[in-house]
């Protein structure tokens, strides 16, 4: 299934890091909080929203950091993606 985000939004997925504690210990994805680091899926086409011309800053397959809290999570054929505004988004990872 390929999901296609309208306007100003995106679809990213988590990359998954290995999180050690200092005494070495991996914790599982279970007890971490949620990955704010993504590589995105897909980007909507941007356009006039609430009376401002949008011009979407990310391509397909950038990493990024977005906001803690931000965006919807879905699971899409047994993929975890969660689909944000551009506004979330903080950065760039390059």
């Amino acid at each position: 299934m390929k999901v296609r985000p309208l306007f100003d939004k995106v679809v990213v997925e988590s990359i998954e890091t290995e999180e050690r504690t200092k005494s070495g210990f991996i914790l599982p994805s279970a007890s971490q909080e949620k990955q704010q680091m993504a590589r995105i899926i897909a980007v909507g086409p941007g356009g006039v929203i609430d009376g401002k011309e949008i011009v979407m800053q990310v391509k397909v397959g950038d990493t990024v950091l977005y906001s803690k809290y931000a965006g919807s999570d879905f699971k899409v054929d047994g993929k975890e993606l969660t689909i944000i505004r551009q506004s979330d988004i903080l950065a760039i990872v390059e």
